[in-house]
């Protein structure tokens, strides 16, 4: 296999063997920790702009499925691995990890030591990275090219990665209808309805771009904000969507970017972590249960808010739900007078871990509730 370099813009140069399609590709260097899950985290709009680095040292001996698929399509700009594995041994695989890369024209690097890279980013930040392969380039052209290259913070990519048009998740035979919820979709992964469907939810995935009237035709009985790459301080039209729905006190749920967007909402900044949470084993202490949560995380925002005791905001008083044990990150909000709550991290993970999909039991709660009280109020 011809030669191929993975490049930061610290001028760090990591040699091995080009995979996958050959070519150049751009982006946000990030690390995932998962041994399993890569397809998921192919597919997730979330990782979209950003080439993913499998700590893990042997990817690919499960092939790829369209079950597990969490979108219809593989977004990272690129994929970065050490040992592929040369066959396929699973019973439910499709094509092969290679096959289904070349085929979405993804640019990709083996034989590489991805955990020396991941000690690297992790010691220096995050930044940008290159692949390059089969290209008559001198090292020091390739870390120029990855110094021009976009950086994450200021860019607005939700509307890259949300649906054109509305579609429907119905609750699955034998469950009754009891909601309905308006889910923006600013990089929804396909386990989110899924998971509110089971539990008696019709979701209708909506359009990046929806106005509060369309939200409203559908009379929803929640709102729900899903997770998407980009910076939240992009989001401006979509911060003051959400402040409307806010005064008309209707019941939140935002996890990963839709919690940094409730979290402007509420009036806070968000600021660029220097490494970011990746991977699927991030510690995250919930305020009000003193559990620890195993989670699932893909985020380098996070919204800066008073980790101790109550916070004001123009829509009541609020509080930080859930804090990461690692370095004391927001990664939960929830307001006291009214049913909206947010999560930084992935309650829907696939393939795992499960810790948090109790928060999916809230939401319904909080709904049943908001129903109860409409209805006490109309009597």
């Amino acid at each position: 296999m011809p030669k191929a370099y993975l490049v930061l813009d610290d001028g760090a140069i990591f040699e091995g063997q080009s995979w996958a399609c050959t070519g150049e590709t751009f982006g946000e260097a990030v690390f995932s920790t998962g041994m399993t899950g890569y397809q998921e985290t192919l597919t997730d709009p979330s990782y979209y702009r950003q080439v993913v680095i499998m700590t893990s040292p042997h990817i690919g001996n499960t092939g790829m499925n369209r079950t597990d698929e969490e979108s219809e399509r593989i977004w990272v700009s690129g994929f970065v691995v050490r040992n592929p594995s040369p066959t396929v041994s699973n019973w439910r695989s499709e094509i092969s990890l290679e096959d289904s890369l070349i085929a979405a024209g993804v640019v990709g690097i083996k034989g590489v030591d991805t955990r020396a890279i991941t000690r690297h980013l992790r010691d220096r930040g995050a930044m940008r990275v290159g692949i390059f392969s089969d290209l008559d380039l001198t090292r020091d052209e390739m870390v120029v090219r990855v110094r021009k290259s976009p950086q994450m913070a200021g860019a607005f990519l939700a509307s890259d990665v949300s649906t054109p048009t509305t579609y429907v998740v119905s609750p699955p035979p034998g469950t009754s209808k009891r909601y309905v919820v308006a889910a923006l979709d600013l990089g929804i992964k396909a386990a989110t309805p899924r998971y509110l469907a089971e539990r008696g939810v019709e979701v209708h995935v909506m359009p990046l771009n929806s106005t509060a009237d369309q939200i409203r035709a559908i009379a929803p009985d929640g709102i729900f904000l899903s997770n998407g790459p980009g910076d939240p301080a992009t989001m401006t039209e979509m911060v003051a969507l959400v402040r409307e729905f806010l005064l008309e006190k209707m019941p939140i749920f935002g996890i990963c970017f839709g919690h940094q967007i409730l979290g402007r909402a509420l009036g806070f900044e968000t600021y660029k972590l220097p490494f970011g949470h990746r991977g699927i084993n991030q510690p995250v202490k919930n305020i009000n249960s003193g559990a620890v949560e195993i989670t699932a995380h893909n985020h380098g925002f996070a919204v800066k808010a008073p980790i101790d005791g109550n916070f004001a905001t123009a829509y009541g008083a609020g509080y930080v739900s859930h804090i990461c044990l690692n370095d004391g990150v927001v990664e939960g909000l929830e307001l006291i007078e009214l049913p909206v709550f947010s999560v930084q991290y992935h309650p829907e993970a696939a393939a795992g871990p499960h810790d948090a999909q109790y928060l999916f039991d809230h939401f319904v709660d909080l709904m049943a509730k908001s129903q109860l009280q409409k209805a006490a109020s109309n009597a």
